[in-house]
């Protein structure tokens, strides 16, 4: 099978997934890897261990941005929106799963980098996988053997001792499937299938009678659009969904249900539904952030309560809509950060500026759910762009494959909002993004808060002012497409430094470090009181 183009899914890279943690990247991508791991194991893991790269992002923030939680929730079978969450270590520990997490030199050529190896009584694997932005994850290798698995098949993989392309054959004549694939470089043969669904029973029965097979896994798939063989998509840049509209004069969030009904085969009122139900989850996540939210491995306390207070007393400078836009933005991030249920758009770190600018904003003006839908929508899909051409991940890119994202995407999003033309919602987009190229990731304290928040309002600040900019007429000069090149050419050329390693910018100032020593001091003590010290830690690299 060759290798399938890349096609974004609004509600796969882009808006999504439905989360609790502070990181989409750590928390909802290393979920998925970890409910990988316990399909390939089928469900019985008894011990663990757990490889990042030293010279990686996660070697520094997996427990402080949720990459060992998520990982064990994953192992547990747990979903990204769980309420348990934070009480996953426990409960692997309760199990008697035993775990061990090393730092150590893997050589990777990724920053979200996991090597596991997954034993029980009856078998051992290996697995290697990414988390590529935006909860997004690739597995790379299982057992020595290369694969690509993102979690939009049902994948079957079959191991044997020989006879691997005879299997191949056998597979053909019996089933439907969008690819079969013959691996031969790991330690046996391997044999993936990527499906609709799994392989009948009585085909298994019959390949295991008439083949050396060693084992058959399967590992259901874990986004909520599935990808096929033969997928078509009417555009996949900006310059051709313009070249796509012309005579047909749709608008963005138009041309976004369009796009995603073919991407996803789905019935446009299907797309639209999906987006409106995503849409309530955060006008809720924006109102639990505003009645106060708690949470002991926090920087920041309860804020936006604070800001509404002042709001009200007309105690703030008159900043008229931007002040609801700041109020949604902070509520949402203290959401966020107090593992309460959000939705990344198209991250975790950045979940407060697409949603905060929009739903604040059409909150401000008495729009409807369907006014907010509408604006995500055109939001999306110059998402879709983003995602097809850049990155999510602030470990690749910086922050402003976050928040510059998150930026460019409120401003089309806002547009629609004062019912501008398409033209005017790519053009606030392609002016949000350049004014924020370069934009740095450095955490203090390891924590998705600080400078996150200030972040998150500029990127929102941000993309009003662009959004009136289109409205009025401004001209964009830099279409979108070369805005997001460039993009994606600034954020790899930032140093690792700067790309949520917490080793530059803020994250190393003398108050940082002060801060972070003391939530470490918090947390050990957390930890004693609820047992947790038996998951070890080991740092087995020269370089740490």
């Amino acid at each position: 099978m060759k290798t399938m183009p890349f096609y974004p899914s609004i509600f796969n890279d882009v808006i999504g997934p439905v989360m609790r943690g502070p990181s989409s990247s750590h928390c909802a991508a290393s979920l998925r890897i970890g409910r990988m791991a316990r399909e390939l194991m089928d469900g019985r893991i008894e011990d663990v261990l757990i490889q990042y790269d030293a010279a990686g992002s996660i070697a520094r923030t997996h427990e402080s941005q949720g990459s060992d939680m998520g990982l064990f929730a994953g192992f547990l079978g747990w979903e990204a929106s769980d309420k348990r969450l934070a009480e996953s270590r426990r409960a692997l520990v309760d199990l008697g799963i035993k775990v061990r997490i090393e730092i150590t030199d893997l050589k990777a050529s990724h920053p979200n980098t996991y090597r596991l190896v997954l034993k029980n009584a009856d078998e051992r694997h290996e697995m290697t996988a990414l988390s590529t932005g935006g909860g997004m994850i690739e597995v790379i290798a299982i057992d020595g053997t290369a694969v690509s698995i993102q979690g939009d098949f049902f994948e079957t993989l079959i191991f044997l001792d020989s006879a691997g392309q005879e299997t191949v054959d056998f597979l053909s004549r019996r089933m439907e499937a969008d690819g079969i694939l013959l691996h031969q470089e790991g330690r046996c043969e391997l044999v993936q299938i990527k499906a609709q669904q799994f392989m009948p029973g009585e085909t298994a029965s019959e390949l295991r009678s008439r083949f050396p097979v060693r084992s058959i896994k399967t590992l259901p798939p874990l986004l909520p659009v599935l990808s096929r063989k033969n997928l078509y998509v009417p555009f996949i840049t900006c310059a051709e969904m313009v070249r796509f509209n012309e005579g047909r004069d749709l608008s963005l969030w138009e041309l976004a249900l369009l796009y995603e009904s073919h991407r996803g085969d789905l019935r446009k009122d299907e797309v639209y539904l999906k987006m409106k139900g995503l849409v309530g989850i955060m006008e809720k996540s924006i109102l639990k952030g505003i009645r106060g939210t708690e949470y002991e491995d926090r920087i920041l306390g309860h804020q936006s309560g604070k800001f509404l207070d002042k709001m009200n007393k007309d105690g703030l400078l008159d900043a008229g809509i931007l002040n609801r836009m700041i109020l949604s933005v902070t509520a949402m991030m203290e959401a966020k950060s107090a593992m309460e249920m959000i939705v990344a758009a198209p991250t975790a770190g950045s979940c407060g500026a697409l949603p905060g600018a929009c739903i604040g904003a059409a909150s401000a003006m008495g729009l409807t759910s369907d006014d907010m839908t509408r604006a995500m929508l055109a939001a999306g899909m110059i998402g879709v762009f983003i995602s097809a051409h850049a990155t999510f991940a602030a470990e690749v890119g910086g922050c402003e494959a976050e928040c510059g994202a998150g930026s460019a995407m409120a401003a089309a999003g806002l547009v629609n909002l004062a019912k501008g033309t398409t033209q005017q919602a790519v053009d606030a987009a392609s002016m949000a993004l350049q004014n924020i190229l370069g934009m740095i990731c450095d955490p203090v304290a390891n924590r998705v808060e600080v400078p996150c928040l200030g972040k998150n309002i500029l990127a929102a600040s941000n993309a009003l002012a662009c959004a009136n900019m289109a409205l009025a007429g401004f001209d964009a000069v830099i279409p979108l497409d070369e805005a997001v090149d460039a993009m994606d050419r600034v954020g790899k050329s930032l140093p690792p430094e700067l790309r949520c390693t917490a080793l530059g910018g803020l994250s190393i100032t003398p108050t940082a470090k002060e801060i972070e020593r003391k939530l470490q001091g918090r947390m050990s003590k957390s930890e004693c009181r609820n047992h947790h010290q038996q998951i070890s830690r080991e740092r087995v690299s020269n370089n740490l």
